[in-house]
């Protein structure tokens, strides 16, 4: 399993445009990891990937791929990309919003169309947890070309805690999102606030993570949830930070 970096832990330098594909390559050399993913939010299009390839192999780093959704052109069309940049998967996620999730018989009928694709350019499709529950997800994607992207926070919207999810989706794990969060109680009792932090530094059992996860997970990639402050110059300030703090505290637990 390699550490790595990923356009969502640079989601606000992204889209303040402090940040671009080739800054986000910039900033993996100088942390020291191996691997990058580019998610939807700062997707890497066929107009661009050539210069980012080539940046990329010129420093020793694996690119991942990554969308949304499940239409079966797309998914054609970003193997294709996989196979330019030496992806060694595609991730992809569906809905955010529980009141949009899918059927699960409509994603089990996308999964089975994609298939044939996926096993030509043997390439597999991780596909994320988010509003669908982990327990279906983990029977959905069986076999050596379908796998799950297994993200520590996203199923609370839909009332799954983060170990059952972990439980569920650890053997069928490709890539790991490493959110760490705390949830914390609003100061009138009623509800709670969930809020992101550096890696190590929430309420996220990281090693214990580790521990489930099999030899069919290649890369660990680091994802972050920081929040807005008063300007955008300290918002910035604090997700760079928040990356390098995270990067240093998984390296005791995920060694290059």
């Amino acid at each position: 399993m390699q550490l790595g970096i990923g356009t969502y832990c640079y989601m606000w330098s992204l889209a303040q445009k402090r940040l671009d594909a080739h800054g986000l390559l910039e900033q993996a050399s100088r942390l020291g990891v191996r691997r990058v993913q580019f998610g939807p939010n700062d997707p890497l299009e066929p107009g661009r990937a050539c210069d980012v390839i080539r940046d990329a192999r010129g420093r020793g780093l694996t690119l991942e791929i990554g969308m949304a959704g499940l239409d079966t052109e797309e998914i054609r069309r970003q193997l294709e990309l996989c196979r330019e940049a030496g992806s060694p998967l595609l991730r992809t996620v569906l809905s955010e919003a529980a009141e949009d999730a899918p059927p699960v018989e409509w994603i089990e009928q996308q999964l089975q169309a994609a298939l044939p694709w996926l096993e030509k350019a043997r390439i597999p499709l991780a596909l994320e947890n988010s509003v669908t529950p982990a327990a279906e997800l983990a029977r959905l994607l069986s076999g050596p070309w379908l796998g799950a992207t297994l993200d520590t926070v996203n199923s609370l919207a839909i009332g799954e805690g983060w170990r059952h999810v972990v439980e569920c989706l650890a053997p069928v794990t490709v890539c790991f999102h490493v959110k760490d969060f705390h949830i914390r109680r609003e100061w009138h009792k009623m509800g709670f606030r969930v809020e992101g932090r550096p890696a190590g530094r929430g309420q996220l059992d990281i090693p214990w993570i580790l521990s489930l996860l099999g030899p069919r997970c290649q890369s660990a990639i680091l994802e972050l949830w920081p929040p807005e402050l008063a300007t955008v110059e300290e918002t910035v300030e604090q997700e760079q930070a928040w990356v390098a703090e995270s990067i240093r505290e998984l390296r005791k637990w995920i060694p290059e």
